[in-house]
Formats: structure tokens, C-alpha cells, sequence
């Protein structure tokens, strides 16, 4: 299958580079640590430390998934994938690419909290990982749009998170409402409606994603 040539293509690439790999865990690394200095020894709520949670996952996915497009534009190979393949084709390989990079981020990002903030506690994991699960794939999909549109643009760096904040506002803001929930020891039945939210975003984000590629990837 063309897709999974293409995530091919793009993770020998990212083996080679480790461009956003880096990126991604100097990032992650200098972020945790600053927040782990300026606390100190002072208690901080559990819902503060859940919040900092998606907050340090927000500004990773802004530092490391931007270049999904950017890369073929810099190294002149946007023409020849148009020719040789379908659109929905490059957004599904690209897609791919970015959910794998997601979730691997988040994941380290995640046992980094457990692991070194005492008043990170879940009580509920169901909820966690349901609200974790959806949250990524949101994340990868609205950042994977996001790339596409500002591949062509002469400010890239800037426009970026500019364009995101406002696209993955009400998804962070639903993660941090079931992480709350999570902390509470809430059920999944108990958040069914956030999570019925972030379900129907992924729907809305993919659906948006495969009918308006083709217009910004030829434009």
C-alpha cells in the first residue's frame, strides 16, 4: 500500500535526521524540569499537575509536528508525491506518521509525570486511557491538517501554533476536564458525555481532513 510506504518514508527519514525526535525530547526534557524547579518543594494540587500535563503536551506537538509538509517543501519532493500518488493517500501516510510520533511523546511525556510528581495520581485509569487514547489521535489529526496548510507558507514557525491554538483549544480543554475526572476516580460511564466530545471531534477533524486535503495539498 502507498500509505504505508509513505509513513515508511518518513520514519527512515526521522531515523536518519532525528529532527523531530530531538526536538521532541529537549523540549519535553527542559519543560519538566523547569516546572520541577520553579515548584521546589511545594505541594501543588492534583488537578494543577494534571493540567501541566496537557499543557507540556500541547507545546511539544506545536515544537515537533510541524514539519509533516514542511520537510517535502525544503526538499523539493511535494511535486513528485502529487504525481505518484492520490491525495488522501499522502494525508493518510502523513497521518500515520504523526499518530505514531503522538503517541510515542505522550506516552514518555505521562510516565515522566508519574514518575516524578508525587501529587500526579490517577485514580481511575479507564478514564485515563480512553481520554489519553482519543485525545492523541485529535491531536495527531488536527496537527497533521495544520502542517498541510502552512507548508506553503513563508512564515511557517510563526503561523503554526498560531493556527492551532484555536483548532485544539476545545480538545485540551475536554482532556483536561477528564483528566480532573480521572484524578476524581470518575467512571467511564461518569464521562461518557467529555467523552462522547473528543469521539466526535476525531470524527469531525478526519472527516474535515480528507475532504479539504485535496484542495490544500494542489493549491
Amino acid at each position: 500500500m502507498k500509505e504505508l510506504a509513505l509513513f515508511k518514508k518518513d520514519w527512515q527519514s526521522e531515523l536518519r535526521t532525528r529532527y523531530a525526535v530531538n526536538a521532541l525530547a529537549m523540549f519535553i526534557l527542559v519543560t519538566i524540569s523547569v516546572i520541577l524547579f520553579s515548584v521546589g518543594s511545594e505541594n501543588i494540587s492534583e488537578y494543577l499537575t494534571g493540567g501541566l500535563l496537557w499543557v507540556v503536551i500541547f507545546f511539544s506537538a506545536m515544537s515537533g509536528l510541524s514539519r509533516a509538509f514542511v520537510s517535502e517543501e525544503e526538499r523539493g519532493t511535494t511535486l513528485t508525491l502529487q504525481l505518484i500518488a492520490k491525495p488522501s493517500t499522502v494525508f493518510t501516510g502523513k497521518l500515520l506518521f504523526n499518530i505514531l510520533l503522538v503517541f510515542l511523546m505522550n506516552i514518555a511525556i505521562t510516565i515522566l509525570f508519574l514518575l516524578l510528581f508525587d501529587s500526579f495520581i490517577i485514580r481511575d485509569y479507564s478514564t485515563f486511557f480512553a481520554a489519553f487514547i482519543l485525545g492523541n489521535f485529535g491531536i495527531a489529526i488536527s496537527s497533521t491538517l495544520i502542517a498541510a496548510i502552512i507548508s506553503k507558507a513563508s512564515t511557517k514557525g510563526t503561523l503554526y501554533p498560531v493556527l492551532s491554538f484555536p483548532i485544539l483549544l476545545p480538545l485540551i480543554l475536554t482532556l483536561l476536564e477528564l483528566t480532573k475526572f480521572a484524578i476524581d476516580g470518575q467512571s467511564l460511564s461518569d464521562s461518557f458525555t467529555e467523552l462522547a466530545v473528543l469521539f466526535c471531534y476525531d470524527m469531525i477533524m478526519i472527516s474535515a481532513g480528507y475532504m479539504l486535503f485535496d484542495f490544500i495539498w494542489k493549491d
